[in-house]
């Protein structure tokens, strides 16, 4: 057993109590999460809670995101909605989908009375965003702007492929408003990149966050993998040490999910050279260990924030929230997502675009709005949704709050969710106590397995294979 203490949370790494409550389950970006989506819901019904955003003149703060799926090459490891192809006629058409799209979301805003919507935040993912030409990133920010007004001072981020950046690129997404930005890095280490397909110099990697910093960037995050084919903790802890020699204002260490049935480009890897569970465990602690000694936050789950970035002040101040993009510093507000796969979340409801470019672009043809599902959150979806929040971003939840806000006994409703939560709180991962259920730290490494207890939906079915490992 380990503790590990900096600026953010406690943590406390016990191999036993993780390889005891370690299990398959959901990220909980969304509650109900995708896979509870139904396509009763539809582009109609996404179409009139549009035009509800605006009641009595006022409307929710807003974040955009969209979907760039295009990559020039594939990463083996990789489970995102992503389109292989050097064919960058492809963007063309692409970008004219989306200004169909976002005029078409505009118009049915409009038709609620909602005048030209301000926009907080706006992230491209993808995929590879900056697959985009200079002319057509330009394109594609204008296109954002003749439907959204971008406040000044907004946060506004794009994931980046060092490999295909140079300090031209970051300069013109600089210049087009951008002012943050997520690099992917995985692994250094040479044998692991060959493994996954993901050749990367640091080189490369250090002249972009370089160019960030020039430019004007006011936060660079990295994202690095652990349990890649050939990892070990010798190899990794040089990887460690050359991401934090980067000074990063945030990190994030995801666990590699090996999942070949559903994510074809998987089957690629060779099983026999994936780390075995305890040299995860390794891994993970490793990284946990450097994060924390280096005077990183932790946030929650895979996440660590240098103690002034806005994320670590957003959590100290209980602003944390988490969405699609994962931790927010924003207060729970709607976000309008564009392009394939792209999930919108707008008060009680959740749409979700078709994942083909030929079944989006035959709804946006056929003038539809191109929603593939959805699901309209009942009044249970919404209390559970708020306690789901609350453990993951601030590792505690108020009983009262809870109590107050939905007008329910929360002993008397969540009954049988307490009952499940006392095994967790004999193992010291959680404490219950008349006003509050806290997360200790040997718990917060476990978070997502607590908040699995107040889900309804695996309660009732619990095909948890799908989903990834916790740990």
């Amino acid at each position: 057993m380990s503790l590990y203490s900096n600026a953010g949370q406690e943590i406390v790494f016990d191999a036993g109590l993780i390889r005891r409550f370690d299990v398959n389950g959901p990220r909980y970006t969304s509650y109900p999460t995708a896979d509870r989506f139904v396509e009763a819901f539809d582009a109609v019904s996404y179409q009139q809670w549009l035009g509800k955003r605006c009641i009595g003149g006022v409307t929710r703060p807003l974040s955009l995101y969209v979907h760039i799926p295009f990559c020039n090459t594939i990463c083996y490891y990789c489970a995102c909605n992503k389109i292989i192809t050097k064919d960058h006629s492809r963007s063309a058409r692409y970008l004219q989908a989306l200004d169909q799209e976002m005029a078409m979301a505009r118009a049915a805003m409009e038709q609620g009375g909602e005048g030209v919507p301000e926009v907080h935040q706006l992230h491209l993912g993808g995929g590879t965003p900056t697959f985009l030409s200079h002319d057509e990133m330009r394109q594609l920010m204008q296109t954002i702007r003749r439907h959204f007004k971008l406040v000044p001072g907004g946060e506004y981020s794009i994931e980046v492929d060092p490999r295909k950046v140079d300090e031209e690129t970051v300069a013109m997404l600089a210049a087009e408003g951008f002012n943050r930005m997520s690099v992917g890095v995985q692994d250094f280490d040479p044998t692991v990149q060959l493994a996954v397909n993901r050749v990367q110099s640091e080189a490369e990697t250090e002249q972009v966050i370089a160019a960030a910093r020039k430019h004007g960037f006011k936060s660079v995050s990295i994202d690095l993998i652990y349990g890649l084919p050939k990892q070990n903790v010798i190899s990794f802890n040089r990887t460690l040490e050359r991401v934090l020699a980067l000074e990063p204002n945030r990190l994030a260490v995801y666990n590699y999910a090996h999942l070949p049935r559903l994510f074809k480009p998987q089957r690629r890897i060779n099983e026999h050279e994936l780390p075995s569970a305890d040299a995860k465990l390794q891994l993970m602690q490793l990284a946990i260990r450097r994060f924390t000694e280096a005077g990183y936050a932790y946030i929650g789950m895979d996440h660590f924030a240098h103690p002034k970035d806005e994320l670590a002040i957003a959590q100290r101040q209980g602003r944390l929230h988490r969405n699609f993009q994962g931790y927010s510093t924003h207060a729970d507000c709607d976000m309008l997502s564009f392009g394939v796969s792209a999930i919108s979340k707008l008060g009680p409801v959740y749409a979700q675009n078709y994942r083909t470019l030929e079944e989006y672009y035959d709804a946006l043809e056929s003038n539809r709005l191109p929603v593939m599902r959805g699901v309209e959150l009942s009044a249970d979806d919404v209390v559970r949704r708020a306690i789901i929040q609350a453990l993951m971003c601030h590792f505690e939840l108020s009983i009262e709050s809870i109590e107050l806000a939905h007008l329910i006994d929360f002993r008397r409703y969540f009954s049988t969710e307490l009952d499940q939560l006392k095994d967790m709180e004999q193992a010291g991962l959680i404490s219950i106590d008349s006003g509050w259920i806290t997360v200790l730290p040997p718990g917060r490494l476990l978070v997502r397995a607590i908040a699995m207890v107040f889900d309804r939906y695996l309660r009732q079915s619990m095909e948890s294979a799908r989903y990834s490992k916790v740990i």
